[in-house]
């Protein structure tokens, strides 16, 4: 199939499939006497695997080491815990983060004034401890 074939059942831009396959992610394509790529259900399988772990927030260069253990398939799957294991910490991190970004916003939400020169979330938001 050709790239934008591949685009359209993977529902990956091609911009983004060429990009892969320049990071390495993906086996360079064959080419046909006129140039075009030409990609298989190897590469519709490892396409869509790669979106998906996108979808989890996965960074490329861990990405890449999943797809590089799946050639050796008698090997321990340790790299593959650790990938997500880190992913889920890091994940879990945000989450924390978030919370007291929120609980911070929240605090400032309410100004009982009606003039910039009287907001009180102004005000807070001058002060070397706020939030």
């Amino acid at each position: 199939m050709k790239i934008s074939e591949l685009a359209a059942v993977t529902q990956v831009p091609t911009k983004t499939i060429r990009y892969y396959e320049q990071e390495g992610l993906l086996p360079e394509a064959k080419r046909s006497a006129n140039g075009y790529r030409y990609y298989g259900q190897q590469d519709v399988d490892t396409l869509i695997f790669i979106r998906r772990c996108r979808s989890l927030n996965i960074a490329l260069s861990d990405i890449r080491k999943l797809v590089e253990v799946q050639k050796q398939p008698q090997g321990c799957c340790s790299v593959v815990d650790d990938i997500i294991a880190e992913q889920l910490a890091k994940i879990q991190q945000t989450q924390r983060e978030l919370a007291k970004l929120e609980a911070s916003l929240t605090a400032l939400i309410t100004c009982e004034h009606h003039k910039i020169q009287d907001c009180s979330i102004l005000q807070r938001l001058k002060q070397a401890e706020c939030c």
